[in-house]
């Protein structure tokens, strides 16, 4: 069965950097589609970045853009989540989620897909001003 273990959370000042950790086991890496998605207190959880482990495609959320990097490890199944310049608005539980895609392709962060598939148990980040 799918199972992932988040990592790398904590506590940052604004303008700061955090790299999450997503260890994947249980299933073939290179089928699957992977994101981020946080949620914040009295927030729907929303996609933060998504990519397929098999290419290069990737997705982000537009507040995201140029700031986080999502990559895909393949040699250790695991995915990542650069986080560069944070923001007090970043702050909240984040989220790895595993999509089996395969046929090769990246549903958008907004398919619904993603909320009716494994999750991991959420890693915090805080971002203080």
């Amino acid at each position: 069965e799918v199972h992932l273990v988040e990592s790398g959370g904590g506590l940052v000042q604004a303008g700061g950097s955090l790299r999450l950790s997503c260890a994947a086991s249980g299933f073939t890496f290179g089928d699957y589609a992977m994101g981020w998605f946080r949620q914040a207190p009295l927030k729907e959880r929303e996609g933060v970045a998504a990519i397929h482990n098999s290419g290069a495609s990737t997705y982000y959320l537009d507040s995201v853009k140029g700031r986080f990097t999502i990559s895909s490890d393949n040699a250790q199944n695991t995915v990542y989540l650069q986080m560069n310049n944070l923001k007090p608005e970043d702050t909240g539980v984040y989220y790895c989620v595993a999509v089996s895609r395969p046929m090769k392709t990246l549903i958008k962060l907004t398919d619904r897909a993603w909320f009716f598939a494994p999750w991991g148990q959420g890693t915090q980040v805080t971002v203080s001003s």
